[in-house]
């Protein structure tokens, strides 16, 4: 059986307009906060980001760590400390503890523009953020969580369209809302077809199917471990869409497999952090 081959399809239309809007907010802000995907720590980073930002103060904060192993998720944090000199944290929703970290390494970070600001005989005014990530980084949910304490809207500022909101966080510090930004021309399949695993891409652009095959052949020996675990498949059946679909009888009237159903279940337990954790670079890739 011929083995159908995945490619994952780009927009660079769409792509040039958001990179045009993302410059003309940069303009506006302090600092940058720039969200990742902790299972996809390399991949899931905007590889034109620098040439975006230029030399922007960035804060890195490595999402959903929740759903990595945290001594593994330890070694992508150094590595991307020494790659770009910008200071990175691990967080994730659910948890509110790091919050008060977060809002003060952003002002510390906005602190010598507003000095400069100062220095022309202007007032001091509170430090101006922007989040930026991929889709489905989970950009939402950090705003989400910094503006959880105060949810006090400060309107329209010169310059800005009404699509953009700024939110006041506290007195020192208010973030731009702004839509984000849409993933580059990615010549790299692997990166996305990984960036398809954590569904940080439209799902119109692969089929369900082709993903979730991808998804177990990219496996490590411990990562497949832990899916056949979960679901029950003895060790001398091959991990792969049809044995998992019968061992789970997803099945078709007349007895084929329910592809379909089996992939779609495949890639929603693995993204929910139900079949365990998971980094899915490989650090000695980087």
């Amino acid at each position: 059986m011929k083995k159908d081959k995945l490619h994952i399809h780009w927009y660079p239309g769409h792509i040039a307009k958001a990179e045009k809007k993302l410059k003309e907010q940069l303009s506006l802000v302090d600092a940058v906060i720039e969200v990742l995907d902790a299972r996809l720590p390399i991949s899931s980073c905007y590889t034109n980001i620098t040439r975006l930002l230029g030399q922007k103060p960035r804060l890195i904060l490595l999402n959903k760590a929740d759903l990595t192993p945290k001594a593994e998720l330890n070694k992508f944090i150094k590595l991307l400390e020494e790659q770009t000199g910008f200071p990175v944290i691990p967080t994730d929703a659910k948890n509110s503890k790091d919050l008060k970290f977060i809002v003060n390494k952003a002002v510390e970070m906005s602190e010598p523009r507003i000095q400069a600001i100062m220095a022309k005989g202007l007032l001091r005014r509170p430090a101006r953020v922007m989040v930026v990530g991929m889709p489905n980084v989970g950009k939402s949910s950090i705003i989400n969580k910094l503006t959880r304490s105060s949810k006090t809207k400060i309107g329209a500022k010169a310059g800005v369209t009404r699509q953009q909101q700024w939110v006041r966080i506290n007195p020192q510090l208010e973030l731009l809302d702004t839509p984000g930004i849409i993933p580059m021309k990615q010549d790299d399949q692997d990166k996305a077809k990984k960036l398809a695993f954590v569904n940080s891409i439209s799902e119109n652009a692969y089929s369900n199917e082709l993903v979730a095959q991808e998804l177990l052949d990219m496996l490590n020996e411990q990562q497949a471990q832990a899916f056949r675990q979960y679901y029950k498949l003895p060790e001398d059946m091959e991990l792969n869409i049809d044995n998992i679909s019968i061992e789970r009888k997803w099945l078709l009237t007349g007895g084929s497999t329910d592809r379909e159903r089996t992939a779609v279940y495949i890639l929603r337990d693995f993204r929910e952090g139900k079949i365990g954790k998971f980094i899915l670079d490989k650090i000695e890739e980087q």
